[in-house]
Order: structure tokens, then sequence, then C-alpha cells
């Protein structure tokens, strides 16, 4: 006959350790006491782990500390005595340095400009004056160069369309109309000269790019000397409900690839979660340790999870810098998504080195890993354009340059001397936490004095893109609103012109396409209207002669193919520039880089009027007040199912019908002109489920279209990342922070000391935990799961209360872990 609670024994330590002679220890002392029931076994089991804490050490916590150490033996060095939790809690986060950071002055209403220009009214408002660039003359002539090669063409496509309009701009809809005009005109033109200056920087070179050469491009005269002391930097990754073991999976490969450079011991990495849900917890803190194991990374991969999720992935960064940023010299910040290879994270540290005088440094990232339709396209167009532009940026800005919040380098000190975001008072969604929070970031480095770059001249950074328009479009919903607050910074004190030029540039992102949709509107008013009305061929009095209402189609069309060579001739120089230099082989060949690039340019133009009109809606709806949330994105390859794809656009393809309709019975004339924006806004569902299609992309694949180099010979990262995610372990959930020892030994000592509670706290939480033992997680809430999990004291008396259990419930044997022992 089984011996009941000796099988309850076995199961808890097989459960807790593979080390048979631990086993066979702690077993032979609970055998030697013959418990006759399984509460007397478990105890003696339990007084036993007690028995291998430090000395000192008593109760639930030394019975905790010993679980520990039995399942994690190679904590034992980095034991805490300050902390609950021993070695697990000293491996999750090192001591605290603490430091302050005090929001930056940045906001500045309509009456403080006004005051600023009289004297006596402004000096409660001032903020730190900026240090100037020591390349401001370079940047400033650039600059200029810059205006003038945008302002003339914009000036001069203007006036060609005022010519055009049926009353060259005589009256004052067609005032409005060229208006936008010229403003559009103008942000193409930004664009095609960025990509046209990338070109040159690429071909040619650029003196001032940031190297790790001292005394270099961007290091002048009047810098300080090249610190070589030995940096210690932290690799920092704040994440929120993401796919835990894809996320781990990245870290894996980096940790790996730093390794083989030989410096590893420089750097110190930080998982900071947000995550709120008990299951991706589970999962996080489970994959955390089981990382830390694999690569002996105890005490170097650190894992924190914040109580409370203030000013989201900012507050999450600022934080981490105020209790552990005195420890380091640099952070590099990643997303959940990142990939580095080891040699560009050392290249990073030692460019920064090698210029004291710079306080960041953003890699252009590539995107790969996709499979999808749309993010192969994608991909294909950041490998092929991508870097092109980022020399572009670059050389328009020089140390005053872009930071995107991932893949970048950062200098703590003057970070968080510096860079503190403050709210933005008021209401609406133009107040509140500042959501881009990047730009603004670089700002207020750049203000202080210190150098922000692209280093365009980087490989080795890479990052994934969202598989489909819809999950695309629901990132720049919440990306809309951020960069639409940057219109209250344009007149900060003392931001850098290239600066302000950046937030413009921003807000543009997104109201250039409300931009264009009044355009295209009101363009399409004044053919109705022309059409319907009744021409005046003598609109002076006392005329003599009629004045003729004047149409040369050659016009309009010069000036639409001009815009097309602004915006497609970029495109073909990159594809050109890859097969001057021999590239082209690993993009396909000849002919299939040619034919990916048209694939490229004709899916752009169909989905531009679907992100145009999705745009306008973003930028309506933030105007009038409405917040977004900014929850987790969805990463991973998945078709749109038809039914999601038609509710999505369903509004856009009734516009487009009505629209079309209008035209087509008032000025059948201009209907055609107005066909490549309404075909693509009624066809949205098909064009959104074919482009999401992982199918149709693997078809693709297989064709060697939109083939870029990360495919046919993949960086070992990028190759150890898929082989790590295509393998993944069972991830934990709730019902196993309660029942497996060594997760719920992991999850309560991570939580750290046990406060004292009050009355009424203790009492909610004694009656969840009940309910949960009589009916199991699932008839607790996601709030009271949640409430349960952060009380260390009540996580480890349910976990012993469950093993106390004479028949397992019914919702842990559902679970499948531990095995049920026979009873």
């Amino acid at each position: 006959m089984t011996n009941a609670p000796m099988a309850r024994v076995d199961a808890y330590l097989a459960t807790l350790t593979d080390d048979a002679d631990r086993t066979s220890a702690l077993r032979a002392t609970v055998a030697e006491q013959n418990p006759p029931d399984i509460v007397s076994a478990m105890q003696a089991l339990r007084d036993a782990l007690a028995e291998r804490a430090v000395s000192g050490q008593a109760g639930d916590e030394a019975e905790l500390i010993g679980r520990i150490e039995v399942a994690y033996p190679e904590l034992a060095e980095l034991r805490r005595p300050d902390h609950d939790g021993g070695g697990l809690r000293g491996a999750s986060m090192p001591r605290m340095a603490r430091r302050g950071m005090l929001p930056a002055g940045v906001d500045r209403r309509a009456w403080q400009v006004i005051a600023r220009l009289l004297p006596g009214l402004d000096r409660r408002l001032r903020v730190p004056k900026a240090v100037p660039s020591r390349l401001r003359g370079v940047v400033r002539l650039r600059q200029l160069f810059l205006f003038i090669l945008v302002a003339l063409p914009a000036a001069g496509a203007t006036f060609y369309m005022l010519t055009v309009l049926p009353h060259q701009g005589g009256t004052p809809l067609e005032i409005v109309i060229l208006a936008l005009a010229a403003l559009l005109f103008a942000w193409i033109l930004v664009g095609f000269w960025t990509a046209m200056a990338g070109f040159f920087v690429l071909w040619r070179g650029d003196k001032y790019r940031i190297s790790a050469t001292p005394h270099g491009q961007a290091h002048t005269a009047g810098d300080a000397e090249p610190d070589l002391s030995p940096a210690r930097t932290a690799i920092v990754m704040p994440i929120y409900e993401e796919d835990v073991t894809r996320t781990f999976a990245g870290l894996q490969a980096m940790i790996e690839s730093l390794s083989a450079t030989g410096r590893l011991d420089e750097f110190h990495v930080f998982v900071l979660s947000d995550s709120v849900k008990p299951d991706t917890i589970a999962a996080e803190q489970q994959t955390w340790a089981a990382t830390c194991q694999a690569l002996g990374m105890f005490g170097r991969l650190h894992y924190r999870r914040r109580r409370a999720r203030v000013k989201r992935k900012s507050g999450n960064l600022a934080d981490f810098c105020r209790r552990w940023g005195g420890h380091y010299r640099y952070m590099i910040v990643l997303d959940a998504d990142s990939i580095m290879v080891g040699s560009t994270l050392t290249a990073m540290v030692d460019r920064m080195q090698a210029n004291p005088s710079v306080g960041l440094i953003q890699t252009p990232p590539t995107a790969v890993n996709r499979v999808s339709v749309l993010a192969r396209v994608q991909q294909f167009a950041t490998r092929v354009y991508g870097r092109m532009f980022a020399a572009g940026l670059h050389y328009w800005h020089l140390d005053n340059a872009h930071y995107w919040g991932h893949n970048a380098i950062i200098r703590i000190a003057p970070f968080m001397d510096h860079c503190a975001l403050p709210r933005l008072p008021g209401r609406g969604a133009l107040s509140g936490e500042i959501l881009s929070h990047d730009f603004v970031e670089a700002a207020l480095m750049r203000r202080a004095g210190w150098g922000v770059y692209i280093a365009y001249d980087l490989p080795g950074s890479y990052e994934e893109v969202p598989p489909s328009l819809i999950d695309e479009l629901g990132r720049d919903r919440r990306w809309c609103q951020g960069n639409i607050q940057h219109l209250r910074l344009l007149f900060s004190d003392n931001l850098a012109p290239a600066h302000r030029a950046l937030f413009a540039n921003g807000v543009m992102a997104y109201t250039s396409a409300a931009i264009w949709f009044v355009f295209l509107v009101l363009s399409s008013f004044e053919a109705v209207m022309e059409a319907i009305s009744t021409p005046d061929y003598f609109p002076s009095p006392g005329a003599l002669f009629p004045s003729w209402p004047v149409w040369q189609p050659i016009w309009a069309l010069t000036l639409f193919y001009a815009t097309l060579v602004v915006l497609f001739l970029p495109k073909i120089v990159g594809m050109g520039m890859i097969i001057a230099r021999g590239e082209h082989k690993l993009f396909g060949g000849v002919g299939n880089l040619i034919g990916s690039t048209l694939i490229e340019i004709l899916l752009t133009s169909l989905l531009a009027p679907i992100r145009m009109l999705a745009h306008t809606v973003f930028v309506a709806t933030t105007l009038i007040g409405k917040q977004v949330k900014w929850n987790n994105q969805q990463r991973e390859d998945a078709t749109v199912p038809w039914w999601a794809a038609t509710r999505f656009h369903l509004p856009g393809m009734i516009l487009a019908v009505a629209w079309g309709t209008v035209l087509y019975i008032y000025t059948p004339g201009f209907f055609p002109w107005l066909l490549p924006i309404l075909v693509p806004l009624f066809i949205a569902p098909v064009i959104t489920v074919l482009t999401s299609s992982v199918n149709l992309g693997r078809a693709m694949s297989r064709q060697n279209l939109q083939q870029i180099p990360e495919e046919v010979a993949p960086p070992e990262e990028i190759a150890r990342v898929a082989a790590l995610n295509d393998t993944p372990v069972p991830e934990a959930n709730l019902t196993d922070l309660l029942v497996d020892p060594r997760l719920n030994a992991l999850h309560v000592s991570l939580l750290g000391r046990r406060r004292r509670l009050s009355a009424e706290l203790e009492a909610y939480r004694h009656e969840l935990g009940e309910r949960l033992l009589a009916e199991g997680p699932d008839a607790l809430s996601t709030s009271e799961q949640v409430n349960l999990l952060a009380d260390p004291q009540r996580m480890q008396d349910l976990h012993a209360a469950i093993w106390r259990m004479p028949d397992w419930p019914a919702w842990v044997q559902a679970s499948d872990r531990p095995a049920a022992a026979p009873v």
C-alpha cells in the first residue's frame, strides 16, 4: 500500500529540485520522523527546509530561503540579509544607489511667451539656459541650406498650381487650397532632401560622424579628453504584457553575443516589467530564473516588476535611474522586440567613451523576423532606404539628432540631471503625462549641452514591425496623441532650433494626413462647384472682353509627375546604390531587387489613402480631447479575419462610395483623378487581409521577393532568437505560482519585505485566499488575483495550505502541475 504522506513529500521534492542528493537528504530527514499523515509530513519537510537557511532566520522566512537555496543552489553567494528571499532577492536587483530626478521645465502657455518679452515679468518662468553646440555654425549652415532647398521648390510648385486652378487663386477657397498644397509640398520635400543628403553621406562619408576615434569628427577643440576608465553599462528593457518567450529569447541571444566579445563583465542587464496580468507575471518570473540558470547570469541579469505603472515606459526608466542609475555610467535602452549584436553594443560604449561631450547615440534599427506581406515589405524598405534616411537625418542635424526610444545608448548622469519629464498642466489630450517621451528627452539632453547623434554607420541593430495594417494603425493611434502633444513644446525656452523643427516634424507626421485629406475634400468641392455653377465671363464691371476659363491638362500632369519624382526618386536611388555596390545578390538579384522595389512602391501607394483617413481620424479625436490607452502591442504574425477587416474599414468604404458617386455625377472629368484615393479606401479590407497573410508572405519568400540580407545570411543573433523562440518551454500561470514550490518561492522572494497591512485589507485578502482554495483562481477577478499576488505572506500560506490538503482540489489536478500524488 502506498505511503500517502511520503508520496506527497516525494511529489513536492520532485517539483522543487532535480538534484538527487538534496532530494535524498530532505526525504530521509522527513522519513526519520515517520509522519502519520500528509499535514505532519509537509510540516516536517518545511522544518527541514528551514534548517538550511542562514542563521538568524526563522519561521516562514527561513523556510522560504531554504526552499530557494535548494531550488537555486547557485544563489548562496548572493544572499542579502537585508531582504527576505535571501540570494534570489539579491540576484533580482542590485543594492540601490538612490538619486533624485527633478522634472525639467518645458511647457509654455501663450501668456508665458508674451511675458518673456516684457522685462521683469518672466523671472519665475526661467529654465536652464541652453549650452551652445560646438557644431552650431555647421548645423545652422546646413539647415539654412535645407530651408532653401525646401522653400524654393515648394513656392515654385505652389505658384505653378496657382496657374492650374480655375480662378488662379482668386477665391477664398482656392487660397485655402493653395496654402494646404504649399504645406504638403514642403513636407514631401523635407523627406526628399533628407534621402538625397543621406545618399551623399553614404557615398562620400561625413567628417562629423560620431566614431570611437578620439579627437575625430564629432570631437572638436575645447571638448574634454576621452574617458578611458572602465565603464559599467546597464542594458535596460522595459516591458509591458509582451510575449515572454520572445522577449527572453532576444535577451539570451544578446547576452551570448556579448559574451563572445569577451566584454560581458562590463554590462548588467535589467528587465523592467510593468505587466499586470497574473499569468504574464508568472511567466516572466519563471523565464527570468530559467534564463539566469542557463547562462549563469544570476546577479547580472536582473528582473523587477513595478507595483504602480506610473508614466508608462518613461516612468519605468526614470524609476530605474533613481534607484540604480548611480551604479552605471551608461544605459542602453531596448524594446521588447529589440535585437542587438554584441559588437554593436560594445561599439556604442566605445563611441561614448571617446566622445565625453555626447549624451546620447541612436542606432538606426533594421526591421527583421516577420513573415506577413506587410511586414516583409516594411523590412525591405527599411533595409534598402532606411539607412539612407538615417544618414540624411545625421547630415542635417549632427549633434541635434533624433532619439527613437530604443536601440540607443544614454549617458545616465546628464539624463538624470536634465531629462526628467514634467506633467503638462491643464486638461484634455494635450495635457498630462508626456506620451512620446523620446523626442523630448533628446531635446532636453541637447539643451543641457550634450550632443545627440545618429550612428548611421553602425550595423547590428534590429527591431520588429507590426504584422498587419490594423496593428500598425493601433500603434499609430498611440503615437499620434504623443506627437501632437509636442505642439505645446514648440515654444519651450532655450531649445535648439533643430529640436523645435523635430517637434514640428513629429506633429506633421500625422497632421500631414489631415492636411492632405482636407486638401482633397476642398479640391473635390471646388470641382463640383465649378461643374454646377454658371461661369461668369465678365467678372469685372465694365469689361469689354470676356474672361474665358482656362484649363491646361498638361500643366496639371506636369505638377503630378513632379510630385511622383519627389516621392519615389529616393527609393530608386537607394536601389541603385545597392546595385552599384554589388550587394544586389543579397536581395535576390537585380531582377528581384527591382521587382521588390516596384511592389513596395505599389503597396505604399495603395496604403497611403487608408493611412491618410485613419490618421485624420486620430488627429481629430486627439484634438477634441479623446484619450487613448497605451496597451501592449501585437507582435506575432497572424492573418486578420475578414470580418475584423471589414468592420474596421467600413466607415472608409462608405465614404469612398459616397465621395466617388458625387464626383461621378457632377464632375466626371475630375472623377478619374480621385480614383487612386477612392479605390484603396473601398477595397481596404481586401488589402488588410492580404497584406497580413502569412502564407502569401511565405510564397513571396520562396520567390525571393522582398528579400533582405538577414534572410539569406542571418546574423547569429537573429538565428539564435528564432531557434529559442521555436522551442519554447511551457509558460507558467497563476496556478503554478500557487502550487509549484520553485515558482512560489521565486515569486514570494521577489516581492521583498513583508508589509504590515490594515485590518480591513488583511480581512479582504484572507477572504480572497479562502475563496481561491475552495474554487480555484478562476473564481477571482483579475484585479483580485493581482491583489493576492502582491501579498507575500498570503502567497506563501496558500502554497502551504494547498500541499497540506489530503486530496488535490479539482483546479490543481486540471493544471497538470504538479503530478498528483496517490492517496
